[in-house]
């Protein structure tokens, strides 16, 4: 009997100290959603760049991830190692995210290396609002709704490696997506500084655009910086 009563307070611990992590894990109060400018990612001395396996990217924004984060700044990461990427749970998105959410690491791949590391640092502390297939189609329709190159073309900001103030650059994406940017930026081989990354910030459940709480640190861009070509 004492025997079964100190398996079933084991059993019992191991059960509260995984709901324990579980809660942890999914505590978070808002997401970052982050596009990335290919030009600017190629065009850095910091960075070697290689075209996917399935071809040179469009000239485009694409996806870099959806995190989330706290309002003091720090973020939750690599919440869940028993729920690994998955591409059969995305199969019927792997089209649209070769497409919109492609990778430029070296050396070139199709992309699930790069999915595979977004989903188990930040996807997996999403777990409570989206489930794996959900993370990434919730974030393929964000970049469908925020169109960031045509809200920058619509103001004449055009990648062309021309330089811009960066208020305008600010102004254009709140215009054409109603919500505040925190712009990212790089420096190419000249120490110029350019666009590299759009944050937009997603409320905690994942079901819509929010001004957001706290702008990250670091990657601070010049009042005038360029948009390189692609």
């Amino acid at each position: 009997m004492r025997m079964e009563s100190k398996f079933s307070f084991l059993i019992n611990l191991l059960v509260l100290q995984y709901l324990a992590v579980v809660c942890v894990s999914q505590d978070f109060d808002f997401f970052y959603f982050v596009q990335q400018w290919p030009g600017s990612y190629c065009d850095s001395a910091k960075s070697s760049c290689c075209y996917p396996t399935t071809g040179k990217p469009a000239a485009d924004f694409g996806i870099h991830g959806l995190w989330p984060n706290y309002n003091d700044g720090s973020y939750p990461q690599n919440c869940d190692s028993g729920n690994p990427f998955d591409e059969p749970k995305i199969s019927d998105l792997i089209g649209n995210m070769r497409k919109n959410w492609p990778t430029l690491a070296c050396p070139s791949g199709s992309g699930e290396t790069f999915w595979s590391h977004e989903w188990e640092k930040h996807g997996t502390c999403s777990e409570s609002v989206l489930d794996q297939h959900g993370y990434f189609e919730t974030t393929l329709g964000l970049k469908q709704q925020t169109k960031l190159l045509q809200a920058l073309k619509t103001a004449g900001i055009n990648p062309d490696g021309s330089t811009y103030s960066l208020e305008n650059i600010k102004d254009a994406i709140k215009e054409g997506t109603g919500y505040t940017p925190w712009i990212e930026c790089n420096r190419d081989s000249s120490g110029n500084s350019q666009l590299y990354q759009v944050y937009l910030c997603l409320d905690n459940s994942g079901s819509g655009l929010i001004e957001c709480p706290v702008f990250p640190r670091g990657g601070k861009c010049g009042p005038e910086i360029e948009f390189p070509s692609f």
